[in-house]
């Protein structure tokens, strides 16, 4: 089975509220609500691949000091097997905006269960909420 790496961020807002991204209807698993982030791709590391996603998808800039590591996640799907670290950042700069279509919201910790995510992003929810 491929492992697949994915890089993902919970961007915190001053009011402590975490940005959650919703995948556009023709991805995989779209509906779904996620953690911004994406693909590592080949020589890039966690981090930079990060910065670079959100440029892209939110248009915003940070730095990898920015990032603190907080978990990761460790999920076999039917046709892969995705590892995704998860990196905490409070400093950008910018207004996160949806460049590729997705829609956005900002949710409390506790208010994370509501919305339906991807199997791999649930067991972060519990260590994103006792560190906030």
């Amino acid at each position: 089975m491929k492992t697949v790496l994915v890089s993902a961020v919970a961007l915190i807002d001053a009011d402590g509220r975490v940005l959650l991204a919703q995948r556009p209807a023709g991805k995989p698993m779209a509906g779904l609500w996620e953690f911004p982030g994406g693909k590592v791709e080949p020589g890039e590391t966690p981090e930079a691949a990060l910065i670079r996603e959100l440029q892209e998808e939110l248009g915003i800039d940070t730095r990898a000091s920015c990032l603190a590591p907080l978990s990761f996640a460790s999920h076999s799907y039917a046709d892969f097997h995705l590892l995704m670290p998860l990196f905490a950042c409070r400093r950008w700069t910018g207004t996160p905006a949806p460049r590729e279509g997705q829609a956005m919201k900002w949710v409390r910790a506790n208010r994370l269960r509501d919305y339906p995510m991807p199997e791999a992003d649930l067991p972060l929810i519990p260590v994103l909420r006792d560190w906030l």
